[in-house]
């Protein structure tokens, strides 16, 4: 697990440039950091270079310096730069041992070097496990990159068609980019929708963030654009559900540091625990965060599933000092993220790594047996399909009758934004009078060929799952440095759902393949408790520790977007929650943390 970036083209970087670069990675791997560059005719150099390649490392597998990147083949004309963690690569890794190849490490990324010499891109196909990689190939004058399949790892990229650049995050691309850096219209409306921004948008013009299971090709020239491809689509698998599911779960304990678990007292996560006791891996710490004499804390439920499986327990309680680090959270989260269980979950990842540098968690199980209570809901009026009824509406956009009046002027499909949290069309409306255009959604690959719930589950694949929910776990945990890791999604998992049958996939209650494979917390009754899910005090935070935070909003919001977001109008709003319409505090909040990150990222105007 690490933080990669690098560029290659016509222009000259300066070490000023391309070490800011690589200072921004710099907690995502706290135990390395290298950089190798070349000149205009392509031989390393030191100090200013048209190419290089930084890295900075967590040492996971094969912690000597001997498995540092950026990693060379024999002749140094193929490199490789590459966060993530491959799984079960052995036999592979013996037939390159066959072939000629020589290993000097045990590293997962000494095989992927070899992979690409020996298959070229159909290398890709053979990776299992999370990913972003990039391979810089001298000898063809061409870079190769790509995003494993479900999107756990980022990759970030912007070409003028001379010079390309690429980083884990926005925050490592901006020293490249200095002064052209212009925020992105379209990338706030998306965030105002979503609470996030969805691939391929980034925040800034130009940039573009590479989609899940997708590879490209640019090749050294002028005037060359990027080839983007996909290479995996879920095909259905009729292999055996739980011994896939042990083996994704045993793969991913593969580690040469401390391995621990999250566990929430929710069904996904004692999947995974399950999985490690029935396979006999009982030394791994599990860490739960609790919210002591709270409504949704899960600790005691927590306590109790550890103490059955017998499995080492850890309690961190979680009292945010958001005044003290609130902006350092909104920083670690890069482009601008309001999702509020994040704050958490930073807490947690940051008490967690005192002991370990790797966690397994559950994240994947709402999105592959539909567990999410928001699918039930949207499914009633499935009946409407592509009918609406455009109604006008004076009054306020927040107000109670403007919500159901704008769901009858979406389609079915587009009004599946309104069940998420995040700024409806007419208040995104409101709030830029002067935007040309404000699409209902922004999410890629909008479903035209799948109905009912089938929609539903193209549209979270494709965006709420990778650019939502994995990339809060991927930033939070490695702001401290610690990979996280989820089982559930291990694509040959997820080729094996994907060809369940609906009986045995979408069941009532949900989930009753998972439950079943928990035996020991199934007796204990440990999984029909219903679910708590992290419910923020966000009125209470905004009341209190984020107040004074709250005036002028409006003013630095329309400063820092060119006046895209109006400033009487954000004001109104926040006024309005101020004077007490509580259901506001979510849009208070989101707008909150779009103003922290635009000036954390030095986008403010």
């Amino acid at each position: 697990m690490c933080g990669i970036a690098g560029f290659v083209g016509k222009r000259v970087v300066d070490p000023g440039r391309w070490g800011a670069m690589l200072a921004a990675l710099k907690t995502r791997g706290p135990d390395a950091q290298k950089a190798v560059l070349w000149n205009d005719s392509f031989e390393e150099t030191s100090g200013s270079g048209v190419a290089g390649l930084l890295h900075a490392r967590l040492s996971i597998r094969d912690p000597r310096p001997e498995a540092d990147q950026p990693m060379a083949n024999a002749r140094r004309d193929i490199w490789v730069c590459f966060n993530g963690e491959v799984y079960g690569y052995e036999d592979d890794r013996d037939e390159l041992m066959r072939q000629g190849y020589t290993f000097r490490t045990t590293s997962d990324t000494e095989f992927i070097l070899y992979a690409y010499e020996a298959w070229g891109d159909a290398f890709i196909e053979r990776l299992r496990g999370m990913f972003a990689i990039v391979v810089l190939d001298l000898r063809r004058r061409r870079l190769f990159a790509a995003r494993d399949r479900l999107g756990l790892k980022p990759l970030l990229y912007h070409t003028d068609g001379e010079n390309f650049v690429f980083a884990s995050t926005l925050r490592a691309l901006l020293p490249y980019l200095g002064d052209r850096v212009r925020i992105a219209p379209e990338a706030v409306d998306a965030y105002l929708a979503h609470r996030y921004v969805p691939a391929p948008l980034a925040l800034v013009q130009g940039v573009k963030r590479l989609a899940n299971g997708s590879c490209l090709v640019w090749e050294f020239g002028e005037g060359r654009t990027p080839d983007v491809r996909r290479y995996w689509e879920p095909h259905s698998s009729q292999a055996d559900f739980r011994e896939t599911l042990d083996q994704a779960v045993a793969l991913r304990t593969a580690s040469d540091r401390p391995v621990g678990l999250f566990l929430s007292g929710g069904i996904d996560s004692a999947v995974v625990a399950s999985s490690l006791v029935r396979q006999g891996y009982t030394n791994i710490t599990a860490f739960t965060a609790t919210f002591p004499g709270t409504s949704y804390d899960e600790g005691p439920q927590a306590v109790r599933m550890a103490k059955a499986l017998g499995l080492t327990h850890r309690e961190i309680p979680v009292e945010p000092r958001l005044a003290d680090d609130f902006d350092r959270i909104v920083a670690d989260l890069d482009e601008p993220f309001a999702d509020p269980s994040a704050l958490p979950l930073w807490y947690l990842a940051r008490a967690a790594t005192e002991e370990v540098k790797v966690v397994l968690g559950g994240d994947g199980g709402d999105e592959l047996f539909a567990g999410y209570k928001r699918y039930a809901q949207h499914l009633r009026s499935r009946w409407r399909g592509s009918f609406t009824v455009p109604l006008a509406y004076d009054g306020l956009p927040w107000e109670k009758p403007a919500r159901w009046r704008e769901e009858l002027g979406l389609t079915w499909e587009e009004a599946y934004v309104l069940r998420f949290s995040g700024l409806s069309p007419a208040v995104r409306r409101y709030l830029q009078p002067d935007l040309s255009a404000v699409p209902p959604v922004h999410w890629r690959e909008f479903p035209s060929d799948r109905k009912g719930l089938a929609a539903l589950l193209a549209i979270d694949f494709a965006n709420y799952l990778p650019e939502y929910i994995l990339r809060k776990g991927d930033l939070c945990t490695m702001a401290h440095g610690l990979e996280l890791r989820a089982p559930l999604l291990d694509h040959r998992l997820v080729e094996v759902v994907t060809g369940l049958p609906a009986s045995r996939r979408f069941t009532r209650p949900t989930k009753s393949l998972l439950v079943d494979t928990c035996r020991v917390c199934q007796d204990e009754n440990l999984l029909t408790a219903k679910k708590r899910g992290f419910s923020p005090p966000l009125k209470q935070w905004l009341r209190t520790e984020l107040s004074e935070r709250l005036p002028d909003l409006g003013t630095r919001l329309a400063s820092a977007t060119g006046g895209q977001l109006q400033a009487g109008r954000v004001d109104t709003l926040v006024a309005a929650f101020v004077g007490g319409f509580d259901k506001l505090a979510e849009p208070v909040y989101q707008l909150l943390v779009l103003d922290v990150a635009l000036r954390s990222l030095g986008l403010a105007r």
